[in-house]
């Protein structure tokens, strides 16, 4: 595959945006674990884990909020 100067810089801007929304993902979930997952477990993880790990994360965040139990 040969690419010109422009689509280089374009493919290497999205990895970069791609790998910085990783790592925020990465983070909100080892804070919202609160110690029960670190970051550097979550980046160990495969993307179909992370997803389940945030729709776990959701999901409990939404049962907080409609029992009125406070989150924090």
């Amino acid at each position: 595959m040969i690419l010109s100067y422009e689509e280089i810089v374009k493919l290497i801007d999205s990895l970069d945006s791609e790998a910085r929304a990783i790592k925020e993902e990465a983070l909100r979930m080892a804070w919202f674990m609160r110690g029960g997952i670190s970051y550097e477990d979550i980046m160990y993880t495969s993307k179909d884990e992370r997803v389940l790990i945030a729709e776990i994360v959701e999901n409990n965040m939404k049962q907080t909020k409609e029992s009125g139990l406070p989150f924090f």
